[in-house]
């Protein structure tokens, strides 16, 4: 579509900006003369609540009405970009400016929190960075706490996340991309990289996954993720997302690519493996053998909440040889008085649970902490006493619960929780056969799926030995001294450190 230029008649532009903003009361119009015989007609443009109107009376106003240097008598002004030449470079205080030489680009700034400047006479303007809106301030991120390491989270303003990224990573070899998505929103989408260490070929699919996005709005980065992401159809996440600089920094380093996105604290990270949902900030911050600890923990805890109440329903069910004769004798004392099978019972407590964490969520913070830990004590009491559920079963369903509390990823929670309920209907109607067979086709399904080209499931599937340093284990970081191959193709040295030697003991002098 052809761009409308903009008018030389000042009057013709502003009743252009009305019309297209349809006389919105936010829209502020301030008409100036300046000059030394006030004979220069001008107008500025700008939404109200957007912009730093201290800046604007100090850096512009009296700029142009007070302090115009005489020298505008000598100036040329049969030319017809002289005076716009010289108030650019001579006159505006002001260290954003960009021309604008059509209507569409006018509005693109003037609704991204700039101020417009025409001139009567002119068929082209400036744009002038005065942006000055009210943002959060940086806090520590909610969802992903640290007991040791920085407290510092993202923002919504996509400038001040990516300056907290080049405080961290000072190298002329880190850039960032900028695109405007949304037809309507137009929202700024940055695309963060090292280069010579990221991968060109995955920084190039990103650019081509992103250029492809044709829609309205984008406002959050799960628009960008869903858009962009190799499968639709698994529950498991092919791209990870952080709120912490420092985890976006480390995933940079080693090669990957940061997508940010203007509006949201959240930014997202490609390719993302299996394995990084079980890494946490803190694993490289503590020691090697704390940390190593935590992550066999946590893998633990991801196939208890998996497999907690599908095992418990296949073993009581069909497999009661398995448990020992106290323990069977135990359970079935329990069940004598429950009227339903071992599958409904799972059922129904898992998704009660299910319901009151959703409510806890959505519930305003003073009450939903307390509300969902009373209800799940109260309920799960009252269903024992009433003879619908065993014990046992509370029990199994609240360590499954637990569990799923366990893994860094939220997202990898969530896909858990969903594969929960398969493998329970499968371990009903086949016992531990089927659970075996539900593995199984979950482990193909894991190994077919790929992020931006690289395997979902690597450095395990397909093996790679010298990335194992960092995956179910944390080798010191003496010993990481490349970066993982799949990703960090074109520069897989990292560091080269040695470990520390001990010092010779000395006998008394």
């Amino acid at each position: 579509m052809e761009q409308i230029k903009i008018k030389s008649s000042l009057d013709e532009n502003i009743s252009i900006v009305q019309s297209r903003l349809g006389d919105s009361d936010d829209l502020v119009i301030r008409r100036i003369q300046f000059g030394n015989e006030r004979n220069l007609r001008a107008a500025l443009f700008y939404i109200d609540g957007m912009v730093d109107t201290a800046s604007i009376q100090n850096f512009l106003l009296e700029t142009l009405m007070i302090d115009l240097p005489k020298t505008m008598l000598s100036w040329e002004l049969d030319r017809s970009d002289s005076v716009l030449r010289f108030l650019k470079e001579s006159i505006m205080t002001v260290g954003d400016i960009q021309e604008v030489r059509d209507v569409d680009s006018q509005f693109t700034f003037l609704l991204s929190g700039y101020c417009v400047f025409l001139l009567d006479g002119y068929d082209e303007g400036f744009s002038l960075g005065l942006i000055g809106w009210e943002e959060r301030s940086v806090t520590e991120p909610s969802g992903e706490t640290v007991i040791r390491g920085p407290r510092e989270g993202f923002t919504e303003n996509l400038r001040t996340n990516t300056s907290m990224i080049r405080r961290r990573i000072k190298d002329p070899r880190l850039w960032i991309e900028i695109r405007r998505i949304g037809n309507l929103t137009h929202t700024d989408v940055a695309i963060a990289y090292i280069k010579g260490i990221a991968n060109d070929k995955v920084v190039e699919e990103v650019r081509r996954r992103l250029d492809r996005i044709c829609m309205d709005s984008i406002l959050e980065t799960g628009y960008i993720e869903e858009l962009i992401q190799d499968e639709t159809f698994t529950p498991f996440p092919t791209m990870n997302n952080t709120e912490r600089p420092d985890v976006a920094t480390a995933e940079l380093i080693e090669g990957r690519v940061v997508i940010l996105v203007d509006g949201t604290p959240f930014v997202l990270v490609a390719p993302a493996l299996f394995v990084s949902f079980f890494q946490a900030a803190e694993d490289y911050y503590q020691r090697a053998d704390i940390s190593t600890l935590l992550r066999g923990l946590r893998y633990v805890s991801f196939f208890i909440a998996l497999l907690g109440p599908s095992l418990y329903i296949a073993i009581t069910t069909f497999h009661q040889e398995m448990l020992p004769t106290q323990l069977l004798i135990s359970l079935a004392a329990q069940r004598e008085g429950v009227p339903f099978p071992a599958f409904f019972e799972a059922m129904l407590m898992e998704v009660t649970f299910e319901i009151l964490r959703e409510a806890g969520v959505r519930m305003p913070k003073a009450i939903g902490q307390a509300v969902s830990i009373v209800g799940t004590l109260v309920i799960g009491t009252a269903a024992v006493d009433a003879g619908i559920v065993s014990a046992a079963m509370v029990i199994v369903v609240s360590i499954t619960a637990i569990a799923s509390f366990v893994m860094p990823a939220f997202n990898m929670s969530i896909a858990v929780r969903m594969l929960r309920f398969p493998l329970m209907a499968l371990a009903a109607s086949f016992g531990i056969f089927g659970v075996i067979v539900g593995l199984l086709l979950l482990v193909l399904h894991m190994c077919s799926l790929r992020s931006f080209g690289v395997p979902y499931m690597s450095p395990l599937a397909p093996m790679n030995i010298p990335d194992q340093k960092d995956t179910l284990l944390r080798l010191p970081h003496w010993a990481m001294k490349t970066r993982p191959r799949l990703i960090g193709q074109k520069n897989i040295v990292r560091a080269q450190n040695s470990p520390t030697k001990k010092p010779e003991r000395r006998g008394n002098q």
